[in-house]
């Protein structure tokens, strides 16, 4: 999956559950935070192994406030 497209689905997400979603930057990763709180992390790599998405989508859907 393209990044751009996992960080998209990842903002619907926040917006559903009527959370601000900001991403840091950490040092080789990008931190996902909801409400200041962390989600999960997403590489910086282009193309995002499926599996990994799969697992980054998880956990945002799993926050609860």
């Amino acid at each position: 999956m393209r990044r751009t497209e996992l960080v998209k689905r990842i903002r619907k997400i926040a917006k559903a559950k009527n959370a601000t979603a900001t991403f840091d930057e950490g040092s080789s990763h990008t931190i996902v935070r909801f409400n200041g709180r962390k989600v999960t992390l997403v590489g910086r790599h282009n193309e995002i192994p499926e599996w990994t998405a799969r697992g980054a989508l998880r956990d945002a859907e799993r926050w609860e406030p």
